[in-house]
C-alpha cells in the first residue's frame, strides 16, 4: 500500500473516532440508571471521589444542574434588540460549565494540559478541584451540596461576601441541588 493511501486511511480512521455522545443518558431521575447507560460516567465519578473526596452524589447532582449531563452544552446567546445575536452569555462550556479562565487555571494547576470540558472523566476531575478548593477557602463539607453549589456558581469570593442573598432563584436552585443529590444518594446506595 503506497503511503499516501496508508495516510489517508488512518485519517479517516481518526476522524471517524473523533465525534463523541454528547447528549443526556434517557432517564436523568435515576442515578444507577445513568450510570448503567454510561458505565463510563461511574468511572469518572469514582475516579473523582478517590482523587479528591467529593462524593458521587455531590457531582452527579451538580452536573444535572449545570448541564443535565450535555457534554457539549453552552450557555445561550444574547440578542440585541432580540434580533441581533450579541454572543453567549459567558464560555462556560461542558457538562460541568467551566469558564475558560477557571478553567485554565484547573489545567496549569493539575498538570493537565490536554483536558477537555466535553470529557465527562476530565469535567468530573475539574469539579473535584474546584470543591476541594471551595473547602480549603470557604469551609464547605464536600458533602454539602447546596453551599458548594452556591460557591461554585458564585466563585469562591463571591460565596465569602454572600451575593447570592441577592438572589433568590439562586438560592431556590441551590436547594433543588441539595435535593437532587439526596435523591442520587439514596438511589445509588441500591444500584447494583
Amino acid at each position: 500500500m503506497s503511503r499516501l493511501l496508508r495516510a489517508l486511511a488512518i485519517t479517516i480512521l481518526l476522524a471517524s473516532c473523533g465525534g463523541g455522545n454528547y447528549s443526556a443518558p434517557r432517564n436523568l431521575d435515576n442515578a444507577c440508571r445513568i450510570l448503567a447507560e454510561r458505565p463510563q460516567f461511574r468511572r469518572a465519578f469514582r475516579a473523582t471521589e478517590r482523587r479528591w473526596g467529593v462524593p458521587v452524589h455531590v457531582q452527579m447532582a451538580t452536573i444535572y444542574q449545570e448541564s443535565k449531563f450535555i457534554g457539549n452544552a453552552r450557555t445561550p446567546y444574547r440578542y440585541a434588540l432580540g434580533i441581533i445575536p450579541m454572543g453567549r452569555q459567558s464560555s462556560a462550556y461542558g457538562y460541568a460549565q467551566a469558564l475558560d479562565a477557571t478553567w485554565d487555571e484547573y489545567k496549569d494547576e493539575t498538570s493537565s494540559r490536554f483536558a477537555r470540558r466535553d470529557d465527562i472523566g476530565d469535567a468530573t476531575d475539574f469539579m473535584g478541584w474546584y470543591m476541594t478548593l471551595t473547602r480549603e477557602r470557604n469551609g464547605i463539607s464536600l458533602y454539602d451540596a447546596r453551599n458548594q453549589y452556591l460557591a461554585y456558581h458564585e466563585g469562591h469570593t463571591g460565596y465569602s461576601r454572600g451575593s447570592y442573598n441577592a438572589k433568590s432563584w439562586l438560592v431556590r436552585v441551590a436547594g433543588s441541588v441539595d435535593s437532587r443529590a439526596n435523591m442520587y444518594r439514596a438511589q445509588l446506595a441500591t444500584c447494583p
